[in-house]
């Protein structure tokens, strides 16, 4: 099949192909797409040949996107939130109420506003509180029944029901000045309980490294100031770095951090209709199918997360 015949891609397709980009593996895409592996690299040869385009670099230990694969993702991404959000319109037009929508703060700032607009597209009637907190107190509400969906921390080997994405921990550091070599370390980190707080101090236990908790935030916003300003250094999602902060590797002496992901979680919510639409919308919307994470993951699943 030709680029010319190829007039419409298939969904089935698209998910396919992004749960390869998210997993890096042909294996655990199968898994998530309840299809077998040799399904899936059907879909790829055909997703490949209709495009006319090699998506896919196989030669690594982990499937990698080439630079058609990442225009496409993009893409891939948006069609398939789109595809949710056609189907919600029509199969729930009128649905209404209001749900509880947990998250980190710094999911609020870097996921949920685009999230949520498309969600009012396609239900405009029902109306969302969100609460942002830490991953551990959001964790008790949702057991207590606070909350009825939150966006959640999980660690490295953590089993959970909804997995959206997972990828690495890295340190951050202000390009414009020279924080990172004083001594001891100035860090700025979330408070107690969080689960980059507690990589981060291993890290740097395990190397010797003196430091100093120069700024303590719950917010995002808080310890991107204190690094932006040369105060100290941070650990932040490789996704929610700022574009004007700096990544910091070994050669510049500080450890690779664990790998986290970003989990949905469900609470014991009575409005289990409205909590289903926006939990499919949320999964749509990270670009993956709803599958349960199939236990902890190798190493490849962070190469292309």
């Amino acid at each position: 099949m030709t680029m010319a015949a190829m007039n419409a891609i298939d969904p089935d397709l698209l998910r396919s192909f992004v749960s390869i980009a998210e997993t890096g593996s042909f294996t655990e895409a199968a898994r998530r797409c309840l299809r077998t592996q040799s399904a899936v690299s059907m879909q790829m040869k055909r997703l490949e040949d209709g495009l006319g385009r090699p998506l896919l670099d196989r030669s690594g230990r982990a499937v990698q996107l080439t630079a058609d694969g990442e225009r496409l993702l993009v893409h891939a991404r948006r069609i398939l939130a789109a595809h949710q959000e056609a189907i919600s319109a029509f199969t729930e037009p009128d649905l209404q109420g209001s749900l509880r929508l947990g998250t980190p703060d710094d999911y609020a700032t870097s996921f949920l506003p685009a999230i949520l607009s498309r969600f009012a597209e396609s239900h405009p009637l029902v109306h969302i509180e969100v609460v942002c907190d830490s991953t551990a107190r959001l964790s008790t509400q949702l057991a207590d029944g606070t909350l009825d969906l939150s966006l959640i921390t999980v660690g490295e080997h953590d089993d959970t029901d909804r997995l959206l994405v997972r990828e690495p921990v890295v340190w951050v550091t202000s390009p414009h000045h020279c924080v990172h070599e004083r001594d001891p370390l100035p860090i700025a980190l979330f408070p107690p309980g969080c689960t980059f707080r507690r990589w981060a101090l291993s890290a740097l236990a395990a190397k010797g490294r003196a430091f100093r908790h120069a700024y303590t935030s719950l917010s995002m916003a808080g310890l991107v100031a204190a690094v932006r300003a040369g105060l100290a250094i941070s650990v932040l999602g490789c996704s929610t770095v700022p574009d004007d902060l700096s990544v910091l590797r070994a050669g510049d002496g500080f450890s690779t951090l664990p790998n986290y992901a970003i989990a949905l979680r469900r609470g014991g919510t009575e409005r289990a209709r409205l909590a289903d639409c926006l939990e499919q919308h949320i999964i749509a919307s990270f670009g993956i199918a709803a599958a349960r994470a199939a236990g902890p993951p190798g190493a490849a699943e962070a190469a292309v997360a």
